[in-house]
């Protein structure tokens, strides 16, 4: 969500600079152009001031005579102007020789300005003004104008792909920069976890919308926090509450043994009470085992096993429990060397894995242990011959109660919901993790996968 909020921010900045400079380029071409053919203009009414004075207001004087005044006054002018003189019927008195066999056209009836195609010459922007008996035309090429522009359009061009460029730069520094607030949200709010409640995001004291927001999430994470403890803490005082009354009950209903021994009936109902009281302790036990953990209330003493020893008997009953459900279990790699655990927490913890193991996989299944050093610990992969998972339930099987059987083979789903749960408990108390994913080979079925810190 950020990356995409950054990229779109990023090309929105770049946009807008883009679509201004583009704006403020042709706003000044059009200005440029004008300015110019302004300034044509005005050198247009200084020459034709020149001229005016020059001929007078004698209507009578011939061609001969107003070639003879400007041919001599005029002659470093034709460079610059293409100049014209007629009468207000239109008879032509005088023509520049740059003219050639162009002639100008007659504006009285028009604008004072007016730009006009003549040939050999090409847009000429011709001014016509009126001084007595005379209309003198004078006339620029705007040659030199349409190289100008031309030149102005390359440049504006290239100034434009520098923009571009520049305004992406730009653009995704400022995005970046904007949004390290909320970047700093999400990495704090993705580490408040149930292990994590605690952290909070950091906030500043500017009145802004943003710090509105932190202010209301951590708010918000403070009350989580409360529920978890609540939770946690009446997990654990009713489990050890339940305890003592289970114990009763369960030392009352041995007593009934000899009593009902005459009678099968009664005797294999009270078998069946026994085995549901002593499930419920072993939920109990499990609940309070969990609660201790998280609550960091259990202290793990550790020490420094050689883990391929320390393995070998594990092993052997695995193999014994697989057998005892015609399966088969195969250690398929043993590294060498030391890590440091709490040896019961330990085998707890693969039992209940290779346990979750047996009890998803079809008899004649094949169950793999993997103990793998590496370089910042331990790897423990146990691998199932099941069905495997859907991907939106490989983390739901550590939570709590969460039994999970996709062909619906209600009798084949052992246990009450926590083994998993206890694992990731013990895997966290050590500092390491525990996660589940599908096989990659061939074969159906899921692979568990403990790191461990060295």
């Amino acid at each position: 969500m950020i990356r995409s909020l950054t990229f779109r921010l990023t090309w929105q900045f770049a946009a807008l600079v883009t679509l201004t400079t583009v704006g403020v380029l042709i706003a000044g071409g059009v200005l440029l152009r004008h300015e110019v053919l302004r300034g044509i203009e005005l050198m247009h009414e200084v020459e034709a001031t020149e001229v005016a004075s020059i001929l007078g207001v004698d209507a009578n004087l011939t061609a001969a005579d107003i070639h003879q005044r400007l041919a001599d006054s005029l002659d470093a002018d034709e460079v610059l102007y293409l100049i014209q003189v007629h009468n207000k019927a239109g008879t032509i008195f005088f023509r520049s020789s740059n003219l050639g066999d162009s002639i100008l056209p007659d504006l009285s009836e028009q604008e004072l300005h007016w730009t006009c195609h003549l040939p050999g010459i090409g847009d000429t922007r011709v001014t016509e003004f009126h001084s007595g008996p005379w209309h003198i035309q004078l006339g620029s090429s705007l040659a030199p104008l349409d190289r100008l522009v031309r030149d102005y359009t390359r440049v504006s061009g290239l100034l434009l792909v520098g923009v571009i460029l520049l305004s992406v730069g730009l653009g995704y520094g400022f995005s970046r920069l904007t949004l390290r607030p909320v970047r700093a949200i999400e990495q704090t709010a993705r580490r408040i976890d149930a292990d994590h409640l605690r952290e909070r995001i950091p906030s500043s004291s500017a009145p802004d919308e943003l710090s509105s927001l932190t202010r209301l999430l951590n708010q918000m994470f403070d009350r989580l926090e409360r529920s978890f403890a609540q939770v946690g803490r009446f997990t654990a005082d009713a489990s050890h509450e339940l305890k003592t009354p289970l114990a009763l009950i369960r030392l009352n209903a041995e007593r009934l043994r000899t009593c009902v021994a005459h009678d099968p009936e009664s005797a294999a109902g009270l078998d069946d009470l026994l085995e549901q009281i002593a499930c419920m302790q072993r939920i109990i036990e499990s609940l309070l085992f969990i609660a201790k953990a998280d609550g960091g209330a259990l202290a793990v003493v550790t020490q420094s096993y050689v883990v391929s020893d320390w393995l070998a008997p594990f092993v052997e009953d695995a193999r014994v429990l697989a057998e005892d459900r015609n399966m088969s279990f195969t250690q398929v790699r043993d590294d060498a060397g030391e890590m440091r655990m709490q040896p019961a927490l330990m085998r707890q913890l693969l039992l209940n894995v290779v346990s979750n193991a047996l009890n998803v996989s079809k008899p004649g299944g094949r169950i793999e242990l993997q103990s793998v050093r590496t370089e910042t610990g331990w790897r423990f992969v146990v691998t199932d011959a099941g069905p495997g998972l859907p991907p939106d339930q490989l983390e739901k099987v550590f939570e709590r109660f969460v039994r999970f059987n996709p062909q619906q083979e209600v009798e084949r789903v052992n246990g009450h919901g926590l083994g998993l749960a206890i694992c990731r408990s013990i895997a966290a108390l050590h500092g390491g993790k525990i996660w589940a994913e599908n096989r990659n080979d061939a074969q159906s079925g899921l692979r568990v996968v403990v790191e461990w810190p060295r």
